[in-house]
């Protein structure tokens, strides 16, 4: 029967494979997969017209969600709000500035 300490990890949690080899050594054996592929001709290379129907494809799974596409664009106009914000006080800081070196004079 196994024992069952704090140090020990709970079964099935322990990497193993290429899970437990460091990045770079995954990415040379991907690396050495991918050119065997193109060796031997079974590889698949996305031209441009494929590439834009699998992003269009991708674009109208995400918009089913309406949930998520509302956190979408609340969350840009808040990032947009936040930026004109942050520019009227960037220039009212600039003109006060201006105005206390005795500067816009006509």
């Amino acid at each position: 029967m196994a024992n069952n300490t704090t140090n020990e990890k709970p079964k099935g949690t322990a990497k193993r494979g290429f899970a437990a080899m460091d990045e770079a050594t995954q990415r040379a054996i991907a690396s050495k997969g991918g050119q065997a592929a193109h060796q031997k001709g079974t590889a698949h290379e996305f031209d441009s017209e494929e590439a834009r129907r699998a992003g269009q494809k991708g674009g109208e799974a995400v918009s089913r969600d309406r949930e998520h596409m509302a956190a979408i664009g609340r969350k840009g106009g808040e990032s947009r709000q936040s930026a004109a914000r942050a520019n009227a006080e960037k220039n009212r800081s600039v003109a006060s500035e201006q105005s206390a070196k005795g500067g816009n004079k006509q």
